[in-house]
């Protein structure tokens, strides 16, 4: 394909989206992609990513569509385009059944230009079905860093992205982050065939956010961030934490303080952050004392202040957040109230995703074990997650592995029910169809566990029962909901797998597979390490940040904290006294066998670490839950064997 020429680019960006000229790194990668050619962006937070795709895909002739984890920015990319005239739908929990439908009929009639979608979408049949049918010009991969199995946010749905991008036969794919060390965008740029030339890196330097690092003890912390809120303007602002009890109990002193401050984190109901996320939005003086749950996909552009709590989990979490700062340019305010204890508890959490060595080889035996190769079967990840008490993202990234060792294949997700209720009365929309199709029709509604509104079905059953047509049946369900006959819900998830190799030796994968998660924790607990070296370096604190991500400033950037004469940060850490719980560790694993059975169960649950075992026994409700937050986690782990070996 020919490139287009770029005055039609201009001419678009000025019509279309009210803008005189490009910003750095956005015009080469239209470039790019308008040529035919995949790119990869790594621009910063708030720099114009969005523009990259969303002009080449008023150009191009087919659909857009927009791979991301964040509802928060889906929602606003939407908004804003759709405010320009522009066609553009997104696909998450939060859409109505209206809305889903305009969508199939924009979709059916080829009038959208960009859809955007969680990864987790593509375990929709239905959708993926949906797909098929569709010409795809462009695939965007926002949050493509989370495509690398050592980047700092690795999600397995990313992994599977770019054989995606094969079955569907898309014209070209753009890459999106902030946050790429060269070795991630290495990672990016070999799983979608992007060429080096084609890589585009604008540097992460801000000249209007001024940096700083101070050392904290952390019984004097509110007391550092009250003043220091209380010294500068007001202004909308941001307080990272690492615990949601945290977040709940500095939001309420900020509050008792005078501050319009708000918590937010995971464990609040859906509405109540969606409720403090459009305070903040709207307010001109707002605080968010969040989790990292919070900030993702947010653009405001105003956002006059970032501090850190405690520490920031990696150097890619802590550009990432602090590039929500100053997004309009004007001068804004970040700091890290620094204190070794945080250390060790972002190092304890690193472990909780490491499962045990038991769960793995259980893991493992119920899913390679006495099965023979080309033999189909499913699964549901929650399912696992409960029965062998790992984390379900953990589970998804074993059977990632176990796809990239050539042991399975993914073949079609599906859901096991279906669910619908009658807009038309059955018997008028069943006279519709001739003979064969009506008797199908009666059969299937008669296969029905009919409730008060909704009619229910098993799909493996009904398929049982009809001649193994499941197709069939989830077409003919589909079609009649197109046509408004019926409104369809579907639940139970399953995905499909094919086995394609029989392991000789089980035992063999299995320690590949501890040895894998165990460099993962290794990884991830260096970045850590790294937080801590960024802290404690001499010279200026920006040129060492530039550093981490392979840039290089040239010279001190004469703004920072360090260049204005702090001292590095030295993180040092105490010794805690180890205190275990009163009731005896063995009597604990007697009372909770599935919990609790195995040393690391054990080490996690005093460490504060929460696990779907854990959840299940209510433990996390437990007064010995987190009753060693801060001693690590390797001496707590000593301090369990050595207890239970004397019990």
């Amino acid at each position: 394909m020919n490139s287009a020429p770029l005055s039609r680019p201009r001419q678009v960006l000025r019509e279309r989206f009210g803008f005189d000229a490009f910003r750095p790194g956005q015009e080469a990668v239209i470039e790019h992609l308008l040529a035919g050619r995949s790119s990869l962006a790594v621009f910063p937070t708030g720099s114009g990513k969005s523009l990259c795709y969303q002009l080449p895909a008023l150009l191009l002739e087919g659909l857009a569509v927009v791979v991301s984890p964040l509802i928060a920015l889906m929602k606003d990319q939407t908004d804003f385009l759709q405010a320009r005239g522009i066609p553009a739908a997104r696909l998450d929990s939060s859409v109505s059944r209206e809305a889903f439908e305009d969508i199939q009929n924009a979709l059916r009639a080829r009038t959208l230009k960009l859809l955007y979608v969680a990864p987790e979408r593509f375990s929709n049949e239905r959708f993926l079905a949906r797909l098929k049918t569709l010409r795809i010009d462009l695939l965007v991969i926002d949050e493509a860093h989370c495509i690398s199995e050592w980047g700092h946010n690795f999600r397995p749905d990313y992994l599977k992205l770019s054989r995606l991008a094969r079955e569907l036969g898309v014209g070209r794919v753009l890459a999106l982050t902030a946050t790429a060390t060269p070795e991630v965008a290495q990672d990016i740029c070999r799983a979608f065939a992007i060429e080096p030339a084609a890589h585009v890196h604008t540097g992460f330097y801000r000249p209007n956010l001024f940096l700083r690092a101070t050392a904290c003890a952390p019984a004097a912390r509110l007391g550092v961030l009250l003043s220091r809120l209380r010294a500068r303007p007001r202004g909308p602002a941001i307080v990272y934490v690492t615990l949601q009890k945290t977040a709940e109990t500095v939001a309420v002193a900020l509050a008792e303080a005078g501050f319009p401050a708000e918590a937010y984190h995971a464990g609040m109901e859906p509405e109540a952050r969606e409720a403090v996320q459009n305070r903040f939005m709207a307010g001109a003086d707002s605080v968010v004392v969040a989790t990292i749950a919070f900030g993702m996909g947010i653009d405001k552009a105003d956002i006059r202040s970032v501090y850190h709590y405690n520490l920031p989990k990696s150097v890619e979490n802590y550009a990432q957040e602090i590039g929500r700062a100053g997004r309009d340019g004007k001068p804004s305010y970040c700091e890290i109230l620094a204190a070794g204890e945080d250390l060790t508890v972002l190092e304890n959490f690193t472990y909780g995703d490491t499962p045990t060595r038991e769960a793995l080889g259980d893991l493992l035996k119920e899913l390679l074990a006495k099965r023979a190769v080309g033999e189909v079967f499913d699964l549901s990840t929650y399912e696992l997650s409960a029965r062998h008490d790992i984390r379900q993202l953990v589970v998804s990234t074993a059977l990632t592995y176990l796809e990239l060792g050539g042991f399975i294949e993914a073949t079609s997700p599906f859901y096991t029910t279906y669910q619908w209720k009658f807009l038309r009365e059955p018997a008028e929309l069943i006279a519709r169809f001739d003979a064969p199709r009506r008797a199908f029709l009666e059969s299937l509604f008669a296969l029905a566990k009919v409730g008060r509104v909704w009619h229910s079905l098993v799909l493996a059953e009904a398929a049982g029962a009809l001649g193994g047509e499941r197709e069939r049946i989830v077409k003919a369900l589909t079609y009649l909901e197109e046509k408004g006959d019926l409104e369809l819900q579907v639940a139970g998830v399953r995905q499909g797998y094919r086995v394609v190799q029989v392991p000789d030796d089980l035992a063999t994968v299995w320690r590949d597979l501890c040895e894998r998660f165990a460099t993962r924790e290794r990884s991830d607990l260096k970045r850590s390490a790294a937080v801590a070296a960024l802290l404690g370096g001499e010279g200026c604190l920006v040129r060492r940040l530039l550093a981490y991500f392979g840039e290089e400033l040239g010279r001190d950037c004469g703004h920072c904290g360090r260049c204005e004469g702090d001292p590095a940060v030295r993180l040092d850490r105490p010794t805690p006294a180890l205190e275990l719980p009163v009731e005896s560790l063995d009597a604990l694993r007697v009372r909770y066998p599935e919990a609790l059975r195995a040393m690391r169960q054990m080490t996690r649950f005093l460490c504060g670490i929460a696990s779907p075992a854990l959840t299940k026994a209510k433990l996390t409700r437990h007064a010995a839950f987190g009753s060693t937050l801060h001693v690590p986690f390797a001496q707590v782990a000593a301090a369990v064997q050595a207890t239970l070996v004397s019990e």
